[in-house]
């Protein structure tokens, strides 16, 4: 995928995006929306870019072996770990 900038939302934009967000699913109408199965232009992080912090970490050597071995060419294991404990954030915020 390729990483792309975006520019800030217009007020117009924010006032429809809020008027979207008071619907429920059901009554948004995307029949004229024809869905897309090829993603090969799709852009990464444009619409929303979560704010990272760096960070010391101490892990377990293990973990971080196992995370580095299941990585693509050992690159991308620190975006695992980052997306596991993400999963694991999100399922404790559900449980409540």
């Amino acid at each position: 995928m390729k990483k792309g900038a975006s520019r800030p939302l217009t007020a117009k934009q924010k006032r429809e995006i809020a008027a979207l967000a008071r619907l429920s699913n059901a009554d948004i109408d995307t029949r004229d929306i024809p869905e897309s199965r090829n993603w090969s232009d799709a852009k990464r992080g444009v619409f929303f870019r979560p704010i990272k912090q760096q960070l010391t970490l101490r892990l377990d050597a293990d973990v971080i072996d196992w995370f580095r071995r299941h990585a693509a060419k050992g690159r991308g294991y620190q975006t695992e770990i980052n997306r596991a404990l993400r999963d694991h954030v999100e399922r404790r915020r559900r449980a409540g």
